[in-house]
């Protein structure tokens, strides 16, 4: 992902299909880089798979509705739907009027679904800092909960942290087939170079059991 603090670049991520879903991603969170938040130099970290993950029964379809993740204060209250258009370039929440709203992939499964659910939210804008303000807070281990339309909730465990930088986003690893439910949370990292935030911080976690 790529922020940039220049609202009038297109407010996208590009996806182009290979294999199941894609073969190269350049993502785009426009308007975000504003300066008004410290650069979020998260780092990468991995862990293994979470033992609760190979035992947890994945659930049906259901578009999720929030996102709440305590360790950083994310309590969002809706979800948007991010959809592919002609070009195949995803939406992502606007930077102006919906910086405190995550969105989800609808190209995908939905979280808790066997696959990789995808959510993108934004780290800042140019308004100053949003939905994900406190993503440093963020540690191995820790609970993403997704709140989903059948009353359900999809609560998945943290076992990698991905710092990277945007020209190198690994496209195959983030939206590639999986053979259980887990899901993928992308916002921006990095510096602010030339208007744009120059990294992607993208959180692998897997469904575990409530």
């Amino acid at each position: 992902m790529t922020c940039t603090s220049t609202a009038a670049r297109p407010r996208v991520v590009r996806i182009a299909a290979a294999a199941a879903l894609a073969a190269s991603l350049t993502a785009g969170l426009s308007a975000c880089g504003s300066g008004m938040a410290p650069d979020p130099k998260v780092g990468s970290t991995a862990a293994a798979p979470a033992r609760e993950a190979s035992t947890a029964e994945a659930l049906p379809k259901s578009r999720p509705t929030g996102l709440k993740i305590p360790s950083a204060g994310v309590d969002a209250k809706k979800m948007l739907d991010l959809t592919t258009d002609a070009n195949g370039e995803l939406g992502v929440p606007d930077a102006d009027t919906e910086a405190d709203t995550p969105g989800w992939w609808t190209g995908g499964v939905t979280p808790g679904e066997v696959g990789a659910a995808v959510l993108v939210a934004h780290y800042d804008t140019r308004h100053g800092p949003a939905l994900m303000k406190d993503v440093k807070k963020i540690k191995l281990g820790d609970v993403v909960e997704v709140p989903r339309a059948d009353g359900m909730t999809a609560t998945f465990k943290i076992r990698e942290v991905e710092d990277v930088d945007k020209a190198k986003f690994p496209t195959r690893k983030v939206y590639g087939n999986t053979g259980r439910p887990e899901l993928r949370l992308i916002t921006c990292g990095g510096e602010i170079k030339n208007g744009h935030r120059t990294n992607n911080v993208i959180f692998y976690a897997d469904l575990v059991r409530p």
